[in-house]
């Protein structure tokens, strides 16, 4: 590799670097996944500025970058929402979505409570735009991959990731007093 190159290689890797791994962090919550996918990004930038010098440096990293997200997001089976790990602030402990729901065995209170809180969620559900209702429920209770569900619905796998944080980002701030309410009791 000529001097020349790897300056301009160098240079843009110092100049990008940190926009461009803010930019994957906001889409990749994992910080080992995100430094990965920003270390894929360079190494593929290099290979390839080596082989032809690339004039639109920046828009290639992000699109680059972004080609990489959805490649992980379709590797990895998405978290179900049901199963989102939610942080108690008092404590080191993280429990589940399941693990915060009244036990129906705990007697009437507990069914009542759990009734509350599956009728809260069904309401912020319909409170969706449609498409990402259909995305939610397909991916989280009907247990559908993202590859399965662009099948059926014609839309890309992008689209349907997209619809479906959303939904997921809608939820938890609808249903985030309910959480607390229940961390309480």
């Amino acid at each position: 590799m000529a001097a020349g190159q790897r300056e301009k290689i160098g240079l843009a890797v110092q100049q990008e670097r940190r926009r461009l791994l803010n930019f994957i962090r906001k889409r990749i919550p994992d910080e080992d996944d995100a430094e990965d996918i920003l270390q894929d990004v360079f190494y593929q930038f290099t290979e390839s500025f080596m082989l032809q010098p690339i004039e639109q440096v920046s828009a290639w990293l992000f699109k680059a970058a972004r080609n990489r997200i959805t490649d992980l997001f379709r590797k990895k089976k998405s978290i179900p929402f049901s199963r989102t790990l939610i942080s108690s602030s008092d404590e080191d402990e993280t429990l589940h979505l399941q693990d915060l729901l009244p036990d129906p065995g705990d007697g009437p209170e507990g069914v009542y409570a759990r009734k509350i809180a599956v009728q809260e969620l069904m309401e912020a559900l319909e409170e969706l735009p449609v498409e990402q209702k259909e995305a939610f429920i397909m991916n989280e209770m009907e247990d559908k991959s993202f590859k399965e569900m662009a099948e059926i619905t014609g839309e890309a796998v992008n689209t349907l990731i997209s619809r479906k944080r959303y939904a997921v980002l809608h939820l938890r701030k609808r249903l985030e007093e309910l959480y607390k309410e229940l961390l309480t009791n």
